[in-house]
């Protein structure tokens, strides 16, 4: 039962958007590795930007950086 979590920035992905992921990668592993599609787990987990960084800096401030 393979188990798989994505992790996002939380930056407007739309419903449909995430429910593109889920079958996708639900396809993905039934197609390479031959998983059961009605067994395959896949959770979506948005993150604010605040509490993601890159390169010792937060993406929020990040995103800033890169409008100016």
């Amino acid at each position: 039962m393979p188990y798989v979590n994505i992790k996002i920035t939380r930056e407007g992905a739309t419903s449909a958007q995430k429910a593109q992921l889920i079958q996708g990668v639900t396809k993905m592993l039934q197609d390479i590795l031959g998983k059961n599609p009605q067994t395959t787990v896949v959770v979506i987990e948005e993150v604010e930007t605040d509490n993601w960084g890159i390169g010792g800096e937060s993406i929020t401030e990040r995103r800033k950086r890169e409008r100016k």
